[in-house]
């Protein structure tokens, strides 16, 4: 087609397409893979993952309603909180399997934790942003420090 993309094979349903696409843009941004890998190990509260991956409770109730609305995460109330927990196992393999490809070794393959992992694999060492960006890089020294790939 000029100027556009061509259609899918004939062989895949354009709805499946689709909904894959969906959980894909659900799982595509930083905090969002960290929490499903956080979910991965067992069901946590919102305070419990902000806990463990350094972000603000809003942000981590914003990705969650994002998450609950794909159909990747869900909740249970749980006295005052609500405890998430990953709706089944197609998530956490995908966020498992795209994080091995993009920085090498399964992180209990290693030493350092999945955080190491999934921060490198988007792009630096430090912190993520609101946004879900890699924040800043990390000394030249540090292992986890890889060079840019080329650009083109």
């Amino acid at each position: 087609m000029p100027g556009g993309h061509a259609p899918a094979p004939a062989r895949y349903r354009a709805g499946d397409l689709d909904t894959a696409c969906e959980l894909l843009r659900a799982l595509g941004a930083p905090h969002r893979l960290a929490i499903v890998l956080e979910l991965s190990r067992g069901t946590r509260c919102v305070h419990e993952l902000v806990d463990a991956l350094g972000i603000s409770q809003s942000l981590a109730s914003q990705h969650l309603r994002v998450l609950r609305a794909s159909g990747l995460v869900t909740g249970a109330r749980r006295g005052k909180e609500t405890a998430y927990s990953l709706a089944g196992g197609l998530a956490a393999r995908i966020a498992q399997d795209v994080l091995a490809h993009g920085s090498g070794p399964l992180p209990s393959q290693r030493s350092s934790t999945w955080w190491d992992s999934a921060q490198a694999a988007a792009g630096g060492t430090g912190p993520l942003t609101a946004d879900g960006r890699a924040g800043p890089t990390a000394e030249a020294g540090d292992p986890e420090v890889r060079p840019a790939p080329p650009a083109g």
